[in-house]
């Protein structure tokens, strides 16, 4: 029997962890959405994200200042690779995209150990204090980093749909050539994706980085459960991803108190599930044009 602080624990985890998912999962799945590409060197601008924290926790003893930073230079990453690799690869198959991205991600490893070594880094937690939630304390930084998801969600929401751009970008995740036809700029809007996507990779790496030892494979060790959400969700819907990285974090914390092994094993079978009922994913469109 699970007693009522355990269980408390257990989902303020649940719920923090999966919001470092649906921040990392969000970029992938706009993505694929609007560009149909598998970019998986979001995980490098999420590592990219965590060790500029850490830098910059150590020159400036403000860790905020350090997830800003990582946030900025993520967002310059993914603009000079979009430029540079993926706007000569985008009317490729998606699989050639996952095989680019991928080798992005192992050469950006090989560039982060090249300046900070292979030995993990700890970050400094922001602020030590605690809340009582029904008779358990509960860190408040696991409590922020759940409220700062909620507002990414929120802002990529109004966005999306009260902004002209953001209805844009909608529109051409449905149909490009329709938006193209209107006399959009589409190649702007890939670009705009792209860097709003890796700026929230990076900013899940900051974010991650008091929780965990910062680490060269970081994004590496990350890769199934973020593929995972995306999966389970649904491409391409903001909706979808949320709830779907919510649902992984509540199974890989709740069912590490329950069976540690279920930590690993619950959220495949609940992809497979998802699958089979509906392959599209809980929110995915089942139409894609290119």
């Amino acid at each position: 029997m699970i007693s009522t602080q355990l269980l408390i624990s257990g989902v303020i985890f649940g719920l923090s962890i999966g919001s470092i998912y649906f921040l990392l999962a969000i970029g992938l799945s706009l993505c694929f959405g609007l560009m149909r590409i598998i970019s998986l060197d979001q995980l490098l601008y999420y590592s990219l994200g965590a060790y500029f924290t850490y830098s910059v926790n150590l020159l400036t003893g403000n860790m905020w200042v350090g997830v800003l930073a990582g946030m900025i230079v993520s967002a310059l990453a993914s603009l000079a690779v979009e430029r540079l690799v993926f706007r000569r690869i985008y009317a490729r198959d998606p699989t050639f995209s996952m095989i680019t991205s991928f080798g992005i991600l192992i050469g950006g490893i090989g560039i982060i150990k090249f300046f900070w070594g292979v030995v993990p880094r700890p970050v400094e937690v922001p602020t030590l204090l605690q809340v009582d939630i029904l008779g358990t304390e509960v860190p408040v930084y696991r409590l922020m980093v759940i409220a700062i998801a909620v507002c990414v969600y929120i802002g990529i929401w109004l966005f999306l749909h009260r902004t002209i751009v953001g209805k844009a970008i909608r529109a051409a995740i449905e149909d490009v050539e329709h938006v193209e036809g209107l006399g959009i700029n589409v190649s702007r809007l890939f670009t705009l994706t792209f860097v709003i996507a890796g700026a929230l990779s990076g900013l899940a790496g900051g974010l991650h980085a008091p929780l965990i030892m910062v680490d060269p494979t970081m994004g590496l060790e990350t890769l199934a459960f973020v593929f995972m959400v995306v999966i389970i969700g649904g491409l391409g819907s903001i909706k979808g991803t949320l709830i779907s990285a919510l649902l992984v974090g509540q199974v890989v914390s709740l069912g590490s108190i329950i069976y540690a092994p279920m930590a690993q094993m619950a959220p495949f079978v609940i992809m497979l599930l998802v699958l089979l009922i509906k392959p599209t994913g809980l929110y995915g469109s089942p139409v894609f044009k290119r």
